[in-house]
């Protein structure tokens, strides 16, 4: 397929291209985020976006400064190289046949070796007969597969995708592996993670997957019978022809600690902080994106198989969130550096209590200006009740030059 064909077939975006569904995510209000930085009106080299998530904020911005994207889930930095690499230069548009044909053979080896494993959806109507076939595929966390990137197929069988879709899964996770830190690699990565997404049964995130009843069969049964194939090549070919690397200053990618990642950086940057807002602790919704980059085989628990080493944020929690805020503010005081924070009402803490205690840090070492915005956030569930109301605040602390006090 040539790129002109593509260009006729998949439409190039003005905006940063969508690549996973992710909760908090700064995209709708990008331009609301951007502005405000804009407003600090500081001249300086580096950006800094401290829980970058999904890192579109740091993508953005990648013409305007060099970009220091951090967060602690490896996921994060596979999709901040992905906005930061220029794959148009780098990647074909007949990589994407290339790919088909080695993971076909990876797929077509594991469906041999264990021709047992069948799991049809095709013609089920029954839901006893779904029920059993989601139960057997999910006993299969059990079994000894004795061949290599079999992690999904063994952990997730039956859950949030099915046996079909696991395979899939770990067969392009292997071709990725093949072009690690080349931007094939990160490509393959944000690709298949967005096929994931859209070809998974839950609720737009991996918390937990659902169980069949008499209500979501209809349901489940559509995700259930979806070609991950098809999406992972149509996000492959939106990426290849969008993300190009002309604007792109320098960039740095770390997975550290926030207060790691404040040692780190140049004294003067401005940092963009969008910690967690409430008590749900991101790295239980996206644990098996952090599995799948990883791809360690990790010692999972409960019903939604979680990783048992995920990552706990002390923004998370009622005993700790006030000393994190406290920890963030006297870490940027000492770099000389500047923020923009993002919160919103419906945080674990109030707009009051951040700025009392941002004062008992910066003293009359800093200018601080609220912006304010009306929100609809997505609460990520396939409820009758699908977002939430909020106002979005992005709170301004520049650092005020000596000579000015």
């Amino acid at each position: 397929m040539s790129e002109e064909t593509v260009a006729d077939d998949l439409e190039i975006v003005s905006k940063i291209p969508h690549v996973l569904k992710y909760m908090g995510s700064k995209r709708e209000i990008l331009d609301f985020v951007t502005d405000a930085i804009a407003d600090l009106q500081i001249e300086s080299e580096w950006f800094c976006d401290l829980f970058s998530g999904t890192s579109v904020v740091g993508a953005s911005l990648k013409g305007k400064y060099n970009i220091h994207s951090n967060d602690i889930q490896a996921y994060s930095g596979v999709l901040a190289k992905t906005y930061l690499s220029d794959l148009k230069s780098n990647i074909k548009i007949t990589d994407i046949d290339v790919i088909k044909a080695e993971a076909s053979i990876l797929v077509d080896e594991f469906k041999l070796k264990f021709p047992e494993l069948i799991f049809d959806y095709t013609n089920t109507g029954q839901i006893d007969a779904i029920i059993t076939i989601e139960k057997a595929q999910q006993q299969l966390i059990d079994k000894d597969f004795n061949i290599g990137f079999h992690l999904f197929a063994k952990y997730y069988s039956g859950t949030y995708w099915n046996f079909e879709q696991c395979i899939w899964i770990d067969s392009l996770r292997c071709i990725a592996e093949r072009h690690k830190d080349k931007p094939l690699y990160y490509a393959i990565m944000s690709s298949l993670i967005s096929a994931m997404s859209y070809v998974s049964q839950s609720t737009g995130h991996y918390a937990q997957y659902r169980d069949i009843s008499a209500k979501n069969l209809e349901d489940i049964l559509i995700y259930r019978r979806r070609n991950l194939w098809y999406y992972f090549e149509r996000k492959f070919k939106e990426l290849s022809i969008n993300l190009n690397g002309a604007a792109t200053k320098d960039y740095r990618i770390t997975t550290l600690d926030y207060l790691d990642c404040l040692r780190v950086i140049e004294n003067g940057a401005i940092i963009y902080a969008d910690p967690p807002y409430q008590s749900v602790h991101y790295s239980r919704f996206y644990h098996a994106l952090e599995t799948l980059v990883r791809y360690d085989y990790p010692s999972v628990c409960y019903k939604g198989r979680y990783r048992e080493d995920r990552h706990q944020s002390p923004f998370c929690k009622k005993t700790t969130v006030q000393e994190a805020f406290k920890s963030l503010f006297s870490a940027v005081k000492s770099k000389n550096a500047h923020l923009a924070l993002s919160y919103s009402d419906t945080g674990m803490i109030t707009l009051k209590q951040i700025k009392d205690l941002a004062a008992g840090v910066f003293d009359n070492h800093y200018s601080v200006v609220v912006l304010e915005k009306d929100h609809m956030h997505s609460k990520m569930g396939r409820s009758d009740e699908k977002e939430q109301e909020v106002t979005e605040y992005i709170i301004l602390f520049k650092r005020i030059d000596e000579l000015e006090y």
